[in-house]
């Protein structure tokens, strides 16, 4: 009988609550740029294809969609999340504190919060669109 022993050399615990409070509330408007929106999120790390990462925002991002699906889980506040589905038609989906949704993969989707909401993600890390304008006016 063999004994098989697993090692990873990059592994780490991170603590969400801490890392959340870390980041400061980004306000989005018109005049928000890349580097504003990155202030206002944490990358945490890798699993396997995808990106693990948190944000915290009030108004609306602009639309994306990814190559696989994206999980949004929603740490405090509350979002609402504009989908469209593979037919273009427009889904709106209210998301709260200790809820998550899952995106399909190659739905454009929007998320809005008046008040701020803080969310933890996990999307591709490659492949992916974003779009200033409704993808349905393109």
């Amino acid at each position: 009988m063999s004994v098989v022993i697993w090692q990873r050399q990059d592994m780490n615990v991170i603590d969400i609550k801490s890392e959340i409070e870390s980041i400061e509330q980004l306000e989005i408007t018109d005049r928000t740029t890349a580097t504003d929106a990155s202030a206002a999120m944490r990358m945490l790390g890798d699993f396997d294809r995808y990106a693990i990462g948190m944000a915290c925002f009030a108004g609306s991002t602009p639309w994306e969609r990814h190559p696989e699906d994206e999980l949004l889980q929603i740490l405090a506040g509350t979002v609402n999340v504009t989908i469209l589905d593979d037919r273009n038609r427009s889904r709106q989906i209210t998301l709260s504190a200790g809820t998550m949704f899952v995106v399909p993969k190659g739905w454009w989707h929007q998320q809005h919060s008046s008040a701020g909401v803080k969310l933890l993600f996990v999307t591709s890390q490659t492949g992916n669109d974003h779009s200033a304008t409704d993808p349905r006016l393109i």
